[in-house]
């Protein structure tokens, strides 16, 4: 038997958009916000470190302050660096303080600020899920991303109670596998409606346009609960294969993003996230880093 076609999820999105701006009102999140010192040109734009992970924490760090940028986003189980053997950046570190403690000097050498940790899978059980605030507390981090909707009761309790935001990331899909969720923004809108302003969205453009949802529309359907971003342009829409390239050279209308992102006053940080050309990167995300720099205002 023949299946019906899957509706394009961006012809859903836009008859749905003004509905859910509506439920999803704008709130200002607790969390201490990003300083002003890290921002450039008004954004606190910076790098996902998973963007080096053929490389450590520290030339992460290194490579970050060359692009530009200044603030940073870990992701666990990166090794820490050339001279400390096994160390690595992971709340469930047995050395979690001495790696915390390498970190935050290496980050204040070269003039970085470390503000969102993740994609970190989170437990519902509290005990367990202490382990990544407390790892992002002694950071001193503004949010931790992750995709563990089925903890977000948890999830809100403990954003509350650190005063840390808590960004829910998508990764590509598609309606035909209901399986996955966290990749469609309706579904993230209606996780978060509701709940305290530090839970939300990290809003990854470049995964939404590989599922075949325009950025800018699910960035209106998350209006007030984007909490952070993975800035990716890719070179073809609604296409899984599809690779990165630096910022207005692809497919996800970088400067539309950016240009909604300031209309609704989102202060936290866009994490660019390269995921090609691995080994050499830093001269294309360079290039992503001035692009933010030279966005009109």
């Amino acid at each position: 038997m023949n299946r019906p076609p899957v509706p394009r999820l961006s012809a859903l999105v836009a008859s749905l958009t003004l509905a859910l701006t509506t439920l999803v009102a704008s709130r200002a999140t607790a969390a201490s916000p990003i300083p002003d010192e890290n921002r450039v040109n008004g954004f606190a734009i910076g790098l996902q470190s998973y963007t080096f992970n053929r490389f450590t924490a520290f030339e992460a760090i290194e490579k970050t302050a060359s692009a530009g940028a200044k603030v940073i986003e870990f992701y666990p189980g990166q090794r820490l660096s050339k001279e400390d053997g096994d160390m690595k950046v992971d709340h469930n570190a047995a050395n979690v303080d001495a790696v915390v403690e390498k970190l935050k000097a290496k980050l204040a050498k070269h003039g970085i600020r470390a503000v969102n940790y993740g994609v970190v899978g989170v437990s519902k059980v509290e005990a367990e899920a202490r382990k990544v605030f407390d790892f992002a507390r002694k950071l001193g981090l503004y949010a931790i991303t992750t995709e563990s909707a089925d903890a977000v009761a948890t999830l809100e309790a403990l954003a509350v109670e650190y005063d840390i935001c808590v960004a829910f990331h998508n990764h590509p899909g598609s309606l035909d596998k209901p399986g996955y969720k966290v990749w469609n923004p309706l579904y993230i809108a209606g996780l978060v409606e509701g709940r305290d302003a530090r839970i939300g969205a990290c809003a990854d453009v470049g995964h939404w346009t590989r599922s075949g949802i325009k950025p800018v529309d699910a960035l209106r359907i998350l209006k007030g609960r984007i909490i952070s971003a993975h800035l990716k342009d890719l070179t073809e829409f609604g296409v899984p294969s599809a690779h990165d390239v630096p910022f207005g050279q692809g497919k996800c209308n970088i400067g539309d993003v950016l240009t909604e992102l300031r209309a609704q006053g989102m202060k936290g940080n866009l994490s660019i996230e390269y995921e090609y050309n691995w080994d050499n990167s830093l001269p294309e995300v360079t290039q992503c880093v001035a692009f933010v720099r030279d966005f009109a205002k």
